[in-house]
Parts: C-alpha cells; sequence; structure tokens
C-alpha cells in the first residue's frame, strides 16, 4: 500500500536503484509518480501560462509493483502488511501500516 509523500525505491525497469518522494497516486489503474523518476519530454505550445512554449520535463507514472516502499527507520525497502488495531477507550478500529520485515508500524 503506497501513499502520497512515502519514499520509495524502484525495484525493476530503467530507473531500477533510484529513490524519491511519492507525488500522486492512481489507485484505479495501480500506478504511481514519482519525484525525479520516470522523466518523459513533452513538445507544448505557446500559451498564457507558458507564452515562450517548448520542451518541458515532467514525470510519468510507472506501476506501482515496480515499486518498494522504504521503511522510514532502516532505510531500507520492505514489504507492506496491515494490521487492525482497536481503540480500548472509543472502540473504533484503525488500520496501520506495518513492515513485514522487521513489525514496525508507520
Amino acid at each position: 500500500m503506497i501513499r502520497k509523500n512515502d519514499n520509495v525505491i524502484v525495484i525493476s525497469g530503467n530507473a531500477k536503484g533510484k529513490t524519491g518522494k511519492v507525488l500522486k497516486v492512481f489507485p484505479d489503474r495501480n500506478r504511481v509518480i514519482i519525484e525525479g523518476v520516470n522523466i518523459m519530454k513533452r513538445h507544448s505550445r505557446p500559451s498564457q501560462k507558458n507564452p515562450q512554449g517548448g520542451i518541458v520535463q515532467k514525470e510519468a507514472s510507472i506501476n506501482v509493483s515496480n515499486v518498494m516502499l522504504i521503511e522510514p527507520k532502516t532505510g531500507e525497502p520492505t514489504r507492506v502488511g496491515t494490521k487492525l488495531i482497536k481503540d480500548a477507550t472509543t472502540g473504533k478500529k484503525t488500520r496501520l501500516r506495518v513492515s513485514k520485515a522487521t513489525g514496525e508500524t508507520f
């Protein structure tokens, strides 16, 4: 389960080994956009926003199966599971992410 602002590492493809922050998540398409990874060039016409026009570089999405979450404490890539925790006072259940390697929640 990858979320916005997570630090991830790319584990396969042309950008293998690169790390970055998740800028946007598309859960319906199983894709994520990562800062500084999978840069594409887009030719743009002159407009009010960009009066000069020219070539604009921006990040393209990659499949979520090609990235792994980096655990904040160890800095190592890890698989992620979920754990339901029930609050004793209110009785509400909350879903936390758990590292499969260390068992730490984040």
